[in-house]
């Protein structure tokens, strides 16, 4: 994991750099870049090219970090609570799995407290 933490730091690194160079589109050039490596990561998967597929595979966790750090400077959000989001979501839903619990009925009941917590936050004007 410590190469994961490094990787994000350097992220954060050229975010700085990106505020004045031409590449200071934000989120939206991350989102399509994403987009156009998920197609790449399809193409080397199916050549069977390993060393090209952990590389483009790479591409995708750069622009998911660098996705991360422009929403929290666009949209405020919280990066920890991302992780923690995650960790908390797919927990749920495994131990659901083990305990016989369908994936979709799960994520039924997950989406139904997100929006209890969503419509919350309206209530105390966080959103």
């Amino acid at each position: 994991m410590e190469k994961f933490y490094e990787l994000f730091d350097l992220a954060e690194e050229k975010s700085k750099i990106d505020e004045n160079s031409t590449w200071k589109g934000g989120s939206s050039i991350y989102l399509e870049e994403l987009k156009n490596e998920v197609d790449e990561v399809i193409e080397e998967y199916k050549k069977d090219r390993k060393c090209f597929l952990e590389d483009e595979l790479a591409d995708i966790l750069w622009d998911y970090l660098n996705i991360l750090i422009a929403i929290k400077k666009e949209k405020d959000i919280d990066i920890q609570r991302v992780f923690s989001r995650a960790l908390r979501k797919y927990t749920q839903r495994v131990n659901a799995i083990k305990d016989g619990e369908t994936w979709a009925a799960i994520k039924e009941k997950q989406q139904k407290a997100l929006l209890d917590e969503w419509k919350e936050s309206i209530k105390k004007g966080e959103e």
